[in-house]
């Protein structure tokens, strides 16, 4: 199949205006490891900067001699990837003469992940291991679909493949991203490329470019870009359905009909948890014409159901919430009275067969979890 290549419009005269020179950010450690041969892995998703990181980084090691192992290694998230993803990494690893090593999650993909963290976290609340009841979903401030589908999976194969080895794991992040990448180094340690001798670090490469740049070079370069951006219209490659994707970006994958089907399965999960995909923001609401009836009915009862839980829990009192070390204090009478009251509402509100419904059940509950702090 031909894939067109499809840019980013430019004037008729901007290469007179051009003046990207597409420089390899490196530093004093990046450039002792490059001189030592270190093991260069290539991250790879499909998107435009992985993209351009990755031609751009082979031709620089080209140019500094490097004849040390190199690869690129793409971390396959399961049904919530993009159907083309994986071959954009092929035929760019095919181009670049590289292999192209795939990792996954041993107990599933994402979507799996977010299921079962929804089914163990309603255990920890039916056994009173956590006040308020925990959302599915992984957030911008808990990003466990990175650390844990992607990171750990690609720095476990790493040092599998390369024991005693120095590795640099490289990204295509850029501080145009955003305003948090934009505080972002050059390079910095991962630890979880330590295990079995190794030593390793991130190293992000094309860090100063901007996104026209990207484009830019992409375009000289005759790379063809993925289908998300050229049919679709996305403005960046992630997950179809990404919990710090933009609106525009959601309803524009939503437009994919190889996404569809995972769609739904999100919002099933949005209606089983009463928790929105994206703080406020349902998934659901995004594309309700690829919704059954029954799960368009569905999902406005569990936005009923949400409000009455968030009223509910608004109630409870700030130092009896779980953080780091909780239990801290054993809950006197009347506030015994009040979680007691905030677990039937948000029981029966949905559909938790919890235990310690009572203020009395409720502080011996307490007092054992402080114990058993104590013991441990």
């Amino acid at each position: 199949m031909n894939h067109p290549i499809v840019f980013m419009p430019r004037h008729a005269n901007a290469d007179l205006f051009n003046t990207d020179n597409y420089e390899v950010s490196t530093n004093a450690e990046v450039d002792a490891m490059l001189q030592e041969n270190a093991v260069v892995a290539i991250g790879v998703s499909g998107g435009k900067d992985s993209q351009a990181a990755a031609i751009r980084l082979i031709q620089y090691l080209d140019e500094i001699g490097h004849t040390g192992p190199r690869v690129a290694i793409h971390a396959d998230l399961g049904s919530v990837e993009w159907v083309e993803s994986l071959p954009v990494c092929e035929r760019l690893c095919e181009r670049l003469g590289i292999e192209l090593i795939v990792v996954k999650r041993a107990a599933g993909g994402l979507m799996e992940r977010w299921e079962t963290r929804w089914k163990n976290n309603l255990a920890r609340y039916e056994s009173l291991e956590c006040v308020k009841l925990i959302l599915p979903w992984s957030t911008p401030a808990l990003r466990f679909c990175t650390s844990e589908t992607k990171t750990a999976t690609i720095c476990a194969e790493l040092t599998k493949r390369y024991p005693g080895h120095k590795i640099l794991s490289v990204t295509g992040v850029r501080h145009a991203e955003s305003s948090a990448r934009a505080r972002m180094p050059i390079s910095s340690p991962q630890p979880k490329l330590s295990a079995r001798k190794c030593y390793g670090i991130n190293w992000n490469p094309i860090i100063t470019w901007s996104t026209p740049a990207v484009y830019r070079y992409l375009e000289l370069e005759n790379e063809p870009l993925h289908e998300a951006y050229t049919t679709y219209g996305t403005s960046r490659v992630s997950c179809t359905f990404c919990i710090m994707g933009s609106i525009g970006d959601l309803i524009a994958s939503a437009t994919c009909p190889d996404n569809a089907a995972i769609y739904r399965r999100m919002v099933d999960l949005e209606i089983q948890s009463t928790f929105a995909f994206q703080g406020n923001r349902w998934l659901g609401d995004v594309a309700p014409h690829l919704l059954s009836l029954e799960q368009v009915h569905g999902l406005q009862e569990a936005k009923r159901r949400a409000a009455i839980r968030q009223e509910a829990e608004a109630l409870l009192p700030a130092h009896l919430m779980y953080k780091k070390g909780w239990p801290e204090a054993i809950p006197t009478n009347s506030e015994a009275m009040l979680i007691a009251s905030v677990r039937h509402t948000v029981s029966e509100t949905v559909g938790i067969k919890a235990d310690y419904l009572e203020p009395t059940a409720i502080i011996q509950r307490y007092i054992q979890l402080m114990n058993a702090k104590k013991a441990a």
